[in-house]
């Protein structure tokens, strides 16, 4: 495998990250994932500018320009060999790079960047989830950031899997749904489709903004709404959302059955319409 790092491609096992790196010695940092298709990188754009305005919180300055970032994803992908990969993915990660010791920030930090590759695997058909004690908290800085402290969801998930299910349902502080591990949600009641309000506990993901503006354009009634966990039981279906799997059916939560939406697979087609539209590849 062959990585991107600071402007230079070089296998995986020439690569070094500096040991001084706050991304590596404190999570400071951030990141993005992206879907590639036939080469084309879906929802580029976006991707970008979340990590720039995410940087721009932090107080983090992004070393390169758009276009030499695009570029620089289009060279990795064909050194990789996977620009005629069916499916693929991008990886961007942002860090504030080397420093002294301590959490003070460095005086001149010299940002790091680092791009990887690899191929994609096949959107699951449909998961499974269990309600598990990590909780989002509306009042963390990085709740609403792709940070790289990912600690919390990756227990979640572990706690998920001993219970036997795919992945995390997380509910906030205020015991309200939140998200997956790796994903927002989605609830059907009826033929009106919700999903959780942005009010700081949730990543405003890059699908879940699609959806947004999409749903209605079909005739989806689409809200935002604090939605308790007791709603899940009574749900029509619900279904997650990222970037790399798209719309993925919930089959099942907590050992609840959770039946199949009719509207699920339209609005999963009209994504799939719009990620063509959203591509950029040469």
């Amino acid at each position: 495998m062959k990585l991107w790092l600071n402007g230079t491609i070089a296998s995986a096992g020439d690569t070094r990250i500096d040991p001084a790196d706050r991304g590596f010695l404190l999570g400071d940092g951030l990141f993005e994932t992206m879907l590639v298709r036939k080469g084309k990188i879906a929802f580029f754009e976006e991707h970008l500018l979340r990590l720039m305005k995410s940087a721009e919180t932090i107080g983090l300055g992004m070393p390169y320009a758009p276009d030499e970032l695009l570029q620089a994803c289009r060279d990795l992908l064909q050194a990789n060999e996977l620009a005629e990969c069916d499916r693929a993915s991008l990886r961007m990660t942002l860090t504030r790079g080397p420093g002294p010791r301590g959490l003070a920030l460095p005086a001149e930090p010299k940002p790091t960047v680092l791009i990887s590759a690899a191929a994609g695997a096949a959107a699951p058909e449909r998961l499974s989830l269990a309600t598990v004690s990590p909780r989002r908290n509306p009042w963390s800085p990085s709740a609403r950031l792709k940070a790289l402290p990912y600690l919390d969801n990756v227990l979640a998930k572990e706690a998920a899997r001993e219970k036997g299910a795919d992945d995390a349902l997380i509910l906030d502080t205020g015991g309200m749904v939140a998200c997956t591990s790796a994903a927002n949600i989605f609830i059907w009641e009826g033929d009106t489709l919700l999903t959780p309000a942005d009010r700081g506990a949730i990543l405003p993901g890059i699908t879940r903004a699609a959806l947004l503006e999409l749903a209605p354009g079909i005739g989806i009634d689409m809200r935002e709404e604090d939605i308790a966990p007791q709603r899940l039981a009574h749900a029509s279906g619900i279904f997650v959302t990222n970037s790399l799997m798209g719309l993925a059916p919930v089959s099942r939560i907590d050992g609840q059955e959770i039946p199949a939406h009719p509207m699920t697979a339209r609005l999963a087609a009209a994504y799939e319409l719009l990620l063509d539209a959203a591509a950029y590849g040469d």
